[in-house]
């Protein structure tokens, strides 16, 4: 595959959803230090900390601050290191016309998954669920290692996931979904993609498993299940603490309940330190 970015290319780090704590800044400081070692240029956003009050910027502030990284010529891709409740708001303040014009790769998940989808949707654009942040954490050696691979150099490490069948032995489809609580937040929106003849991808950080049975309520009463071409699921991180993994097939094949719809799980897409990229809007083939 071709590399998604170059040697001395500028990446912006932006909060779309909440801003980040002050007290983050050591540990995103570290994070800016690896990036500059792989030979990229970081800027930041004015948005991407929590402001004197200790609150988010504003929705209007946040969607200029996405913007403007747009609009400028020097930044080669924009990675969101934010997550939590706020990313919805900004929907409607994005020029997605423009944005269909920039080819510039646009990083994030959790929260995310609006902007991702809302981008497929209205842009027509393909992005990536992936958190930049996971280059900091426990799994940071191989987190760096694939990074560069994929990223800078066009191998697909990042992009490489184990996986196992729980239904059918094949799939093939553009990827729509992530979080599943929060990509549920397009539902009735001119923001939501299709459904028809995709993979729907779904994980959940948190979610116990009385959430978690009402999200894929949601999911099967918005039809999301009736016409796709099948179902990956990542990891259910807090479901997962609590139930074994075979509770937790169980409990998602039974709320799914069609048994003809290929499912696939793998543990290297969600929340987790080991977690891979996907890309949305991107055409999957499993087998």
């Amino acid at each position: 595959m071709k590399s998604i970015l170059k040697i001395n290319d500028t990446i912006a780090l932006i909060a779309c959803s909440n801003g980040l704590d002050k007290n983050t800044t050591t540990k995103i400081n570290e994070l800016i230090n690896i990036l500059n070692s792989l030979n990229l240029n970081v800027v930041l956003s004015n948005s991407l900390y929590k402001d004197e009050n200790n609150n988010s910027y504003s929705y209007e502030i946040r969607a200029k601050e996405l913007m403007n990284f747009y609009k400028d010529n020097t930044i080669n891709a924009i990675f969101d290191l934010s997550g939590g409740d706020l990313c919805n708001e900004i929907l409607d303040f994005l020029d997605y016309e423009f944005i269909s014009t920039c080819n510039k790769p646009f990083f994030g998940y959790s929260d995310l998954s609006v902007i991702l989808n809302a981008l497929l949707t209205k842009s027509n654009t393909i992005n990536y669920n992936y958190q930049l942040r996971n280059l900091i954490r426990e799994d940071s050696e191989n987190q760096i290692i694939n990074f560069k691979n994929s990223v800078l150099e066009g191998t697909n490490d990042l992009f490489n996931f184990s996986y196992k069948w729980l239904q059918g032995k094949s799939m093939m489809g553009e990827v729509v979904g992530g979080n599943i609580r929060c990509f549920l937040k397009l539902a009735g929106t001119k923001f939501i993609p299709s459904f028809n003849g995709k993979i729907l991808f779904l994980e959940a950080l948190s979610g116990d498993i009385n959430k978690i049975s009402t999200f894929l309520t949601q999911y099967k009463q918005i039809g999301a299940f009736t016409n796709i071409n099948g179902i990956l699921l990542g990891s259910f991180t807090e479901l997962e603490k609590d139930f074994s993994e075979e509770e937790v097939i169980n409990l998602l094949l039974r709320k799914i309940n069609n048994p003809d719809l290929p499912i696939a799980k793998t543990n290297e897409l969600g929340h987790g330190s080991n977690s891979k990229c996907i890309a949305i809007g991107k055409t999957l083939f499993l087998n």
